[in-house]
């Protein structure tokens, strides 16, 4: 019997013990997340000048003997001392885009271009490059609207697409003054989806009701366990072309010589095909527009870091996980 007692009080001891512990992570979790929550972030910028500069550098170091290579160097400083010492040169922000189905990288644009508007000068210029198949409506619209803003403030903007802009990715590229691509890179979609599954026949197979309460004739039009009607169909059928038509109008506006009756239908075609259509300014590659504004200027590459939290690494990993096997229903771009 005291045998029996001890071996339960020492296994209450570590069922506590286990407890206290799994208590204190999450505690430790919260604080941190709150920690983070007052420092979201912070903007980091690289000079990309330098950065060629110094992958340069790197071969001469093999290319060169020693005494070449030293003397080098010892010109690159001063170069480096008399262009700091010059009139400042007009310069031009580097930006990333790479957006999946929730253009999650909206959030990190806003403060991006929030940054470079609070320092940029006349004569300043903005590089995008971006890469997007598109994705839900009112998120690459926003992402869309923040572009406008360095518009607004007469900042020249060239977006410049190496793989893919379309749809979304886009409605983003046609905010821009300039739209560059790479031959193959695949350009337009100007077209929205919404597909959803629907399991009203299996759950009705298996004598199982789903109830769904709404107030306004059209809060839900189509659903994924109810029974779908032709009216509701109509009416998303009807809201789609709602928003493909605003999504035409979007691009028209901007890029007034296009033939929306041509390449508003939904079709992507390759850079070489969307150069003939309108859809692109030009041709080439982003390391080319990037390495000529290095020999023009200074190049900054602007991007917004910020280091996750426990919980939302692991949402961001379950959410990417779940975009790659279902597409959320509602409208996409």
């Amino acid at each position: 019997m005291n045998s029996f007692a001890s071996h339960y009080a020492l296994f209450l001891a570590q069922t506590v013990t286990l407890v206290l512990v799994v208590i204190a992570l999450v505690a430790v979790v919260v604080v941190l997340s709150r920690r983070k929550a007052r420092h979201p972030g912070d903007i980091a910028v690289t000079d990309v000048n330098r950065q060629f500069e110094a992958a340069g550098d790197r071969i001469e170091a093999l290319r060169l003997g020693k005494p070449a290579y030293k003397q080098l160097m010892k010109q690159r400083k001063a170069e480096r001392k008399a262009r700091q010492q010059a009139e400042t040169r007009p310069c031009t922000y580097l930006l990333d885009f790479k957006g999946d189905i929730r253009a999650s990288a909206v959030a990190a644009l806003r403060e991006e271009i929030t940054a470079i508007l609070q320092v940029a000068q006349p004569g300043d210029a903005v590089l995008l490059r971006l890469e997007s198949p598109g994705g839900m409506v009112n998120r690459y619209g926003l992402a869309a609207a923040q572009l406008l803003r360095l518009r607004d403030a007469r900042l020249p903007l060239t977006a410049m697409v190496d793989s893919v802009a379309a749809s979304g990715g886009y409605l983003m590229a046609a905010a821009a003054d300039k739209i560059v691509a790479s031959p193959f890179a695949l350009i337009g979609s100007i077209g929205v989806i919404a597909q959803i599954p629907n399991f009203h026949r299996w759950l009705q197979a298996r004598n199982i009701d789903w109830e769904q309460f709404t107030a306004g004739q059209y809060k839900r039009t189509v659903t994924v366990f109810g029974e779908n009607t032709d009216d509701g169909r109509a009416k998303l059928r009807e809201e789609l072309e709602e928003i493909h038509t605003r999504f035409r109008d979007f691009v028209q506006q901007r890029r007034a010589r296009l033939d929306m009756d041509q390449v508003g239908t939904g079709e992507a075609w390759l850079g070489s095909q969307a150069l003939e259509l309108g859809l692109v300014d030009a041709l080439a590659t982003s390391d080319d527009i990037i390495r000529a504004a290095c020999k023009q200027g200074r190049v900054l590459q602007v991007s917004y870091q910020r280091r996750l939290t426990l919980p939302e690494r692991v949402r961001v990993q379950a959410q990417a996980a779940w975009d790659g096997i279902w597409q959320p229903p509602g409208p996409l771009g």
